[in-house]
């Protein structure tokens, strides 16, 4: 009979484990990337909500007795219209996927030339007004045929707009702040009051409701934002490209013009450079607003909870006596942040 060569098992090998199948090796990883994507996710669509209930919670702390408290958060909102305000308006050519440089700019010289007309032209207080966001829509129209008419890339065409009106700001004032001479009846349309509300507030909400409307519940917002998605698709579904975008630069360029006026009006004064601070607070506020509910998308409320985020950081700098410096360390980190959340938002977001 022949040896029975095989080898016996034995307990070693009976308990050696056994490879596992594919799908049991991969599990582990994509759990892992699962969660991840899921907190990626998670930071781009609350990550700015999640910053300011941060700093709310951290300055109530810090200062319970006044930063924390109802007269507080009242001269926080009134504080911030006029960025809002001009932050909006950015957030329409942002959503069309451009950028104006030129906002703060405008702000400041229609600020400035509201005074003048005022004060040296003798002017009415409508008909400056009107004059003043005209010529803000103006500048806005020049800024979308200079990018959509002659190609130029945006940034530059703004940067270099912008440019032109701090050159006009500086000729027509010298570079002297011009004083008014009807304060009580203008400056009234910044300080004034409508049953205990301030104006500053009403009007940022009425802002706020026609540009949420132009961009959600119209034909022209729906093509806004197609262009934002895909300018070349939009074209082939028959949207007029050149002339959506001219439209989203002449809005963004009209808010920076009422926020200038309503900067003279609160100021009691033209100041040369006033407004020019609404660029970076704005942009801060409009890329946070894309991390805010939305998974980086720019929208008007976000942008609004944008502008209070900047809003509180700041306040609460203040409140607990930090150099001024800090407020500019602040703004400018927190536009790095909102940028990193909101490309965080577009890169997950359909995930």
């Amino acid at each position: 009979m022949p040896a029975d060569h095989s080898l016996p098992e034995t307990s070693a090998m009976a308990e050696a484990p056994r490879p596992l199948p594919s799908a049991e090796v991969k599990s582990r990883p994509v759990v892992a990337g699962d969660r991840r994507a899921g907190l990626m996710r998670l930071l781009g669509t609350y990550g700015t909500i999640i910053v300011l209930g941060s700093m709310l919670l951290i300055f109530s702390v810090l200062q319970p007795g006044t930063f924390a408290t109802i007269g507080n958060f009242r001269n926080i909102i009134n504080d911030m219209a006029i960025g809002t305000i001009v932050a909006a308006g950015l957030t329409v050519p942002l959503v069309a996927g451009d950028f104006d440089l030129s906002i703060g700019y405008v702000a400041s010289f229609c600020g400035l030339l509201v005074v003048g007309l005022l004060s040296y032209s003798g002017l009415s207080i409508p008909l400056a007004i009107m004059l003043v966001v005209g010529l803000g829509t103006l500048i806005g129209i020049v800024n979308g045929i200079v990018v959509s008419k002659i190609g130029v890339n945006a940034f530059i065409a703004t940067l270099g707009t912008g440019t032109i009106v701090v050159g006009l700001n500086y000729a027509y004032s010298g570079g002297i702040p011009l004083q008014l001479t009807q304060s009580r009846e203008f400056t009234n349309i910044a300080i004034g009051r409508i049953a205990g509300v301030p104006h500053l507030v009403i009007i940022m909400a009425v802002v706020l409701a026609l540009l949420w409307v132009i961009l959600n519940r119209t034909v022209q917002g729906q093509h806004i934002k197609a262009i934002g998605v895909s300018p070349e698709s939009a074209r082939r579904a028959g949207v007029a490209v050149d002339r959506s975008r001219i439209v989203a630069f002449a809005i963004a360029s009209t808010c920076a013009a009422i926020g200038g006026v309503l900067m003279a009006s609160n100021l009691g004064s033209g100041q040369v450079t006033a407004g020019d601070s609404f660029m970076l607070t704005s942009f801060s506020a409009a890329f946070l607003g894309s991390a805010a509910l939305r998974e980086g998308q720019f929208h008007i409320l976000g942008t609004l909870i944008g502008v209070l985020t900047v809003a509180v950081g700041n306040n609460g700098l203040a409140m607990i006596g930090a150099p001024i410096f800090t407020q500019f360390l602040f703004t400018g980190s927190l536009l790095v942040v909102a940028v990193a959340l909101g490309g965080i938002g577009r890169r997950y977001g359909r995930g």
